[in-house]
């Protein structure tokens, strides 16, 4: 479904209005029109370089990518959170470019998410461009709904997707774990 950018500009002007604020007011009198563009560059986000891959080659090896950050934003209270993602998968014959998985993340954030599904999007994507059954995804995320409001406590919240050798074989998830946390 496409972006209502106008209509999105109404609500910016009636949440201003809900919560007290006149939306006249010369310092706010823009904000409508930031918070429509900032959903609309949100939920549009595109990269159609996300799926490109090198040739097949012969190799069978652990590719990871860590430490990435990415926000996306609570489907549940329209709030974002912030999580750094790590994530793998066992070469076995396309290999994605680093800032592909990159990309990956990136893209899979870009919509309104839980951190749950969110690494399971971004092992999906990743097997669906590497043609690898073994992939692992893990982050680590701050979610301004739980730190900001209800029990206000800061916090990190741990999720994971394991498939394929990293559910299967305890080496190979160590592996993983070791170089997220060492590498």
């Amino acid at each position: 479904m496409p972006i209502d950018f106008e209509r999105l500009e109404e609500i910016g002007r009636e949440l201003l209005l809900a919560i007290g604020q006149d939306p006249n007011d010369e310092s706010i009198r823009e904000t409508p029109h930031r918070f429509a563009k900032m959903w609309r560059d949100f939920i549009e986000y595109k990269d159609d370089n996300a799926d490109k891959t090198f040739p097949e080659l012969r190799i069978n090896q652990l590719v990871v990518v860590k430490d990435m950050p990415v926000w996306s934003m609570c489907e549940h209270h329209l709030l974002p959170f912030q999580a750094t993602i790590s994530a793998g998968y066992i070469a076995a014959g396309r290999l994605l470019g680093l800032s592909k998985i990159g990309r990956i993340v990136k893209l899979s954030a870009h919509r309104l998410q839980m951190q749950e599904r969110l690494v399971n999007d971004i092992a999906d994507h990743i097997e669906k461009a590497t043609g690898s059954l073994s992939v692992a995804v893990l982050a680590s995320g701050t979610h301004t709904c739980m730190a900001m409001r209800g029990i206000e406590m800061p916090h990190k919240m741990i999720s994971s997707e394991m498939r394929g050798a990293f559910r299967d074989e305890p080496e190979a998830r160590a592996e993983f774990f070791q170089v997220i946390n060492h590498g």
